[in-house]
């Protein structure tokens, strides 16, 4: 009788042409694909199925803002030490839904406590944050979580934040993309896999992704944790929480 083939998994990254994502086997050896695309709704549809979609974006936006972010920032940075700068506030839902950056800021500080403004950065992150946003329903919990690359590598590196920054004013940082490379590759992944990076994205972005995908296998196996460990729901019902 032929086995039944293993459930797929997907850790993924927003990149310059869309999304990056590393599918890997639920189990064994890491045997990784590799999926570009426009738009996170083909990651849901894409023939392998994937039963958890890890991927590197806030999912759940409070009406309001109170000091640092929301709970999951808040619980994650204590933990990265000097790489807990990569942890931004997320804004309001009203301020993600602003049409452009005056107006965002504008509705940050409305709804933030004590008021604040929208980073530029995190500004540009915004179409991305919509467009989960307008898929995500509670129901989809069991398939879509939220993680964060330096979460990820602070797990799978024993619960140490990584020593050297990945990004240098905006810029990749070869020590610290080949610190992560390293570590990915005694985990299992190939060095031809790492190294092949895709049109559209970056190195950072492939090793994010890939550090992600792992973590989705932490999530299948049931033991990956959320943070904060009790989780609050926003207005639409969504958990508000990072997995690693």
């Amino acid at each position: 009788m032929t086995e039944p083939s293993q459930p797929f998994l997907a850790g993924v990254d927003g990149c310059k042409a869309g999304w990056i994502a590393v599918l890997i086997p639920a189990d064994g050896p890491i045997a990784p694909q590799l999926l570009v695309t426009g738009r996170f709704a083909d990651l849901l549809d894409h023939p392998s199925r994937p039963a958890i979609i890890a991927v590197d974006m806030p999912i759940g936006l409070p009406d309001h803002i109170g000091p640092n972010g929301r709970g999951p920032e808040k619980s994650v940075r204590r933990l990265l030490g000097a790489r807990q700068s990569s942890v931004f506030a997320v804004p309001s839902r009203a301020a993600v839904y602003a049409g452009d950056y005056g107006a965002a800021c504008a509705a940050a500080v409305a709804t933030s406590t004590p008021p604040k403004k929208v980073s530029k950065q995190c500004f540009h992150l915004f179409p991305k944050m919509r467009e989960i946003d307008a898929l995500m329903t509670p129901a989809l919990e069991s398939r879509v979580h939220e993680v964060h690359p330096e979460l990820a590598f602070w797990r799978l590196n024993g619960g140490q934040a990584m020593s050297l920054p990945k990004t240098i004013r905006s810029e990749a940082s070869r020590p610290g993309i080949e610190e992560r490379r390293r570590l990915l590759e005694r985990l299992g992944f190939a060095p031809d896999f790492l190294a092949a990076v895709p049109r559209g994205a970056g190195a950072d972005d492939l090793l994010d992704a890939a550090a992600n995908a792992l973590i989705a296998r932490r999530i299948h196996a049931g033991a990956a944790e959320p943070f904060p460990a009790e989780p609050d729901r926003d207005a639409h019902g969504l958990r508000m929480a990072i997995w690693a």
